[in-house]
């Protein structure tokens, strides 16, 4: 299952929060931090850092940003007066840093896609030595170079790369996490729901304005579902012009009440493709997961009653039947 607010495999956030701390032990520092290249945003942002929240900084800027762009580690024992030191989080916190170690991490392309960064070196005359300290943070790493590849390996085979938002092979994945033989479930643990829903004549979209206008308009869809819905649920592109949404801890009221949420606001929502304004609407099925029934079968309650929404006229919900 991942993490709802990094996206990334919680197996996954679970090594980096060790290797966050491998890194920090290894070279004696008193804070430490894992930060992942985000290409298509133009961000890095950490996966890991102690007792910090998720950061989130403009590709280029900062220490590790700088270490990134030249492609080499950085060490400075001075960060005051290095230009790239961001003086501003010390000021608001009342933390002091004094040394600061950055490491670019590769794949195994040699590409960059994330950084160690290790701050106030505690042992010795509080400076980070650039050839002990950097021969021991290599060994994390390594090990985080593996990881994270692996990670991102696993979030490109899971996501559609139209939409952004997971495929079908990621709903598998996320269904039989949370409702698969052998989960262990709470007796009083309250219902997951799901919602299938399709974009209202997305044909005649294509045969008007052409194929592109087609893929701007199931970005737009998208882009709705996943701002409208909860933090905690996962949006999933099914195929074609047809979206899943999973629901945790949601009864079938919940869904209803949801899948109109999200009806009205891509209902308002103008799609603008090249100048032009291309109004959707979009139907729904809900229904209930049962556990004791495959993701397919789920799929094919939910699936009927977004028929019977079509069937009965289109950009509406439907719970039952």
């Amino acid at each position: 299952m991942r993490d709802p607010s990094t996206g990334v495999e919680e197996d996954h956030m679970s090594i980096f929060r060790l290797l966050t701390d491998l890194g920090r032990r290894l070279v004696n520092a008193d804070r430490a931090s894992l930060w992942r290249v985000d290409n298509e945003a133009h961000t890095i942002w950490t996966l890991s850092a102690t007792d910090e929240g998720r950061i989130v900084i403009p590709e280029g800027s900062g220490m590790v940003g700088k270490a990134l762009a030249e492609g080499k580690t950085l060490v400075t024992n001075d960060p005051y007066h290095d230009p790239f030191f961001n003086a501003d989080v010390d000021k608001s916190t009342g933390y002091v840093t004094k040394s600061i170690l950055v490491m670019p991490v590769t794949n195994s392309r040699g590409e960059y896609i994330g950084a160690y960064q290790v701050i106030n070196k505690l042992d010795g005359d509080g400076k980070f030595n650039s050839r002990r300290d950097c021969k021991r943070l290599s060994l994390a790493a390594f090990i985080c170079s593996l990881t994270l590849e692996s990670e991102l390996f696993l979030a490109d085979a899971e996501s559609d790369r139209l939409t952004k938002v997971r495929n079908r092979v990621g709903f598998y994945h996320d269904f039989n996490m949370r409702y698969g033989t052998g989960v262990d479930r709470r007796n009083d643990a309250k219902p997951g729901s799901m919602i299938m829903c399709d974009i209202d004549h997305f044909k005649l979209v294509n045969d008007t304005y052409g194929h592109n206008a087609g893929d701007a308009v199931l970005r737009h869809v998208s882009r709705m579902l996943v701002e409208t819905s909860r933090k905690t649920d996962t949006v999933y592109r099914w195929g074609g012009e047809e979206f899943v949404v999973l629901l945790d801890e949601t009864d079938i009221f919940g869904a209803a009440r949801a899948a109109e949420k999200i009806r009205a606001a891509i209902e308002e929502s103008t799609c603008i493709f090249e100048g032009t304004a291309i109004q959707v609407t979009v139907s729904f099925g809900c229904c209930v997961v049962n556990p004791n029934m495959t993701a397919e079968e789920n799929i094919a309650v939910a699936d009927k009653r977004l028929y019977n929404a079509k069937e009965s006229g289109r950009n509406r919900v439907v719970m039952e039947g």
